[in-house]
């Protein structure tokens, strides 16, 4: 007994002296802290920062997990994440490597992840064609449709709510589009959906591990001006 007390001690005191974070169980890159400003709540942040910055949070909810109907999205957030996917999505290494891979004279759609699938994803129990799926950000014209030998828009999904292989993901899980060309290179910038959202039934913001990382430094950088 003496011996388990003495190793349990130095493992207590370095959490003490680092300020142990909270995680949420379903996404361990996201940090949960108090929200000061409302009772119950909590702020949801990818910074480990203590007290946290409530301008760069993800945003703020009153249940954990986070639901659609708990979660408060930060507009402010929303707006660093659309920059910084507007910078880098072209450079995603796995995004470039299915685009690559399934790039064909059949064409294919951008599904799930960024790889590319050959049909169309069923509506929940619309008429309107799966082109309308894309969103407001240039996937809406093509997405559904695919891509053509000829290139066409690609649909950059968030990683929470991965679509069967062939069907395309949800309005809420798109993140936006992005123009690849028929050798299976992207040539164009990063349109938002104007669809997606944070937090759905299904969990809350995925990103690929590159993306992630450009938005942690991202966002490290505008905290860093908050202290200037």
């Amino acid at each position: 007994m003496l011996l388990s007390r003495a190793r349990i001690v130095p493992a207590c005191r370095t959490l003490l002296s680092h300020r142990c974070v909270s995680t949420l169980n379903t996404n361990p890159h996201i940090k949960v802290f108090p929200n000061a400003a409302t009772n119950n709540a909590h702020l949801l942040t990818y910074l480990d920062t203590d007290p946290p910055s409530h301008r760069l949070a993800i945003g703020s909810t009153t249940a954990l997990p986070p639901t659609p109907q708990s979660f408060s999205e930060n507009r402010e957030f929303l707006s660093i994440l659309t920059d910084v996917l507007h910078a880098h999505a072209a450079q995603d290494p796995g995004l470039k490597a299915q685009a690559q891979a399934f790039a064909g004279p059949g064409g294919a759609t951008l599904g799930s992840g960024g790889a590319f699938f050959p049909q169309q994803r069923k509506q929940r129990g619309t008429k309107g064609s799966a082109a309308g799926l894309g969103g407001g950000g240039g996937a809406g014209g093509g997405g559904g449709g695919g891509a053509s030998a000829q290139g066409g828009p690609g649909v950059r999904d968030d990683l929470r709510n991965p679509p069967d292989y062939g069907r395309i993901a949800w309005p809420e899980d798109i993140l936006g589009s992005i123009e690849v060309d028929g050798s299976g290179n992207i040539v164009g910038e990063f349109q938002p959906s104007g669809t997606y959202r944070i937090v759905t039934n299904e969990g809350i913001l995925g990103l690929s591990d590159f993306l992630r990382t450009k938005l942690v430094e991202r966002l490290k950088e505008e905290e860093n001006k908050e202290r200037l």
